[in-house]
C-alpha cells in the first residue's frame, strides 16, 4: 500500500491523516503526547474550567494509521529519518510541522501535564496581578485582553501596539471599531500609535512590578506583562534537496498544488509553507484537504486540485460574550454571531475528527 508519511500533528497534520487513512498507510510523527487545541487556550488560562477540554487523544485520529510520537531529525523526498534514529520510507510526505511563538502565543511541551501546570500558573499570575500590559494588537493580544477583562473585572489591562490601527489596519473600519468599542466597556486601554522606549525589564509571565515609558513620554505600571505578536516557523529539519525552497523567513515556497517547489512528492501545508493569506487553523485544514485530495488524485489517478487562498477574514472573541469578525464571503460579524460562531472554539468539530 502507498505510504504516506505526515510530518506535525497539528490543525494541518490531523486533516490530511485522517483523509488518507482509507487510501494509504498513513504514519503521523508528532512529539506531543497529546493534541492540543491551542486556539482556545486563552480561555483555559482565564477560565480554569476549560483546561480539561482542549486537550485530546490521538488515539482515534486513524483506523489504519499510526501516530508514532517523537520528532523529525531529517526529512529528504522519500525518507524521515526520526531523532530516536528510526528510518521511515515514504511515497509521500506532506510537511505540517506548524509554527511557534513567543509565550502565551504557543504552549509547546510535549507533555500534557505540563502544559495544564503552565495553564494553571499562568491563571494564578493574572489572578495576583494588579495590572497587566500586552504588547500587541492583533488577534491574540485582542483576545486575551478580552478574556482578563472578563475574568477579572476591574483588573487594568493594557494594550499597546505601534500600528495605527487595530490588526495592522486590516480587515474593515466596522469591524475593527466594533472590538475597540467592546474593549472599551470592559475596561481595557488600547494605546495604538505608540512604542515603548524599551520593553520591561521583569520576565515575561512573572508577576514583578515595572514601568515602562511610551514615546510620547507617558509611564505605564503594571506587574505582568506580554508579547502577542511574532512567530517563527522551524524548518531546519530539512534536508538539502527541500531546504532549497526554504525563505528567508524559513517559510516554504509551494506551488499552486501545495507542493514544495521542485518536489513531485512531498507537499507543505499550513504555517509552514508560503500560500499569500492569513495563517489560521481554518486555511491550515482547508491546504490540508487540498493536498489530501492531491495525493489522492496522484495514488488513483484523476486531476489535481489547485488551492486557492482564503481572503482576509477573521473572527476574534472579545471574552466569553462578545466579539466580532469579517468575511468576504458573510460581511461583518457582531458580538453576538462572533460570540456564537467560535465561543465554543469548535470543539465538538476538534473531538470528532480525532474521534475523541
Amino acid at each position: 500500500m502507498t505510504k504516506v508519511i505526515v510530518v506535525g500533528g497539528g490543525y494541518g497534520g490531523i486533516v490530511v491523516a485522517r483523509a488518507l487513512d482509507d487510501v494509504a498507510d498513513v504514519t503521523v510523527i508528532e512529539p506531543k503526547e497529546m493534541f492540543f487545541h491551542h486556539v482556545a487556550q486563552l480561555r483555559a488560562v482565564a477560565d480554569p474550567a476549560w483546561q480539561e477540554k482542549i486537550f485530546f487523544s490521538y488515539d482515534g485520529l486513524l483506523s489504519r494509521g499510526r501516530v508514532i510520537r517523537d520528532t523529525a531529525a531529517e526529512v529528504r523526498p522519500g525518507v524521515v529519518e526520526l531523532a530516536s534514529g528510526t528510518r521511515l520510507d515514504a511515497d509521500y510526505v506532506v510537511l505540517a510541522t506548524g509554527s511557534t511563538g513567543p509565550f502565551p502565543t504557543r504552549l509547546d511541551h510535549p507533555e500534557r501535564d505540563a502544559v495544564a501546570g503552565r495553564l494553571r500558573e499562568l491563571h494564578d499570575s493574572l489572578d495576583r496581578a494588579s495590572g497587566v500590559l500586552l504588547l500587541g494588537a492583533g488577534a491574540i493580544g485582542v483576545e486575551f485582553a478580552g478574556e482578563i477583562a472578563a475574568a477579572w473585572p476591574g483588573k487594568p489591562v493594557t494594550v499597546v501596539d505601534p500600528s495605527a490601527e487595530m490588526f495592522g489596519g486590516r480587515f474593515p473600519d466596522e469591524m475593527r471599531a466594533d472590538v475597540a468599542r467592546q474593549l472599551d466597556e470592559l475596561g481595557v486601554r488600547v494605546l495604538l500609535d505608540t512604542k515603548l522606549d524599551t520593553v520591561p525589564d521583569t520576565p515575561a509571565g512573572a508577576v514583578r512590578p515595572f514601568t515602562v515609558t511610551t514615546g510620547a513620554g507617558e509611564v505605564i505600571a503594571a506587574d505582568l506583562w506580554f508579547a502577542c505578536y511574532g512567530g517563527t516557523v522551524s524548518s531546519g529539519y530539512l534536508g538539502a534537496e527541500l531546504a532549497t525552497a526554504r525563505r528567508p523567513d524559513g517559510r516554504l515556497t509551494v506551488t499552486g498544488h501545495l507542493r514544495v517547489t521542485g518536489q513531485e512528492r512531498v507537499f507543505a501545508v499550513g504555517d509552514l509553507n508560503d500560500t499569500p493569506e492569513i495563517k489560521t487553523g481554518r486555511a491550515a485544514s482547508r491546504q490540508a484537504e487540498v493536498a489530501a485530495a492531491n495525493i489522492r488524485a496522484l495514488i488513483e489517478g484523476g486531476p489535481l486540485t489547485p488551492y486557492e487562498p482564503f481572503p482576509d477574514g477573521i473572527i476574534v472573541t472579545v471574552g466569553p460574550a462578545g466579539g466580532a469578525g469579517y468575511a468576504p464571503e458573510f460581511g461583518f460579524f457582531d458580538a453576538e454571531a462572533a460570540a456564537g460562531f467560535k465561543g465554543t472554539f469548535l470543539l465538538d468539530h476538534y473531538r470528532g475528527l480525532l474521534g475523541a
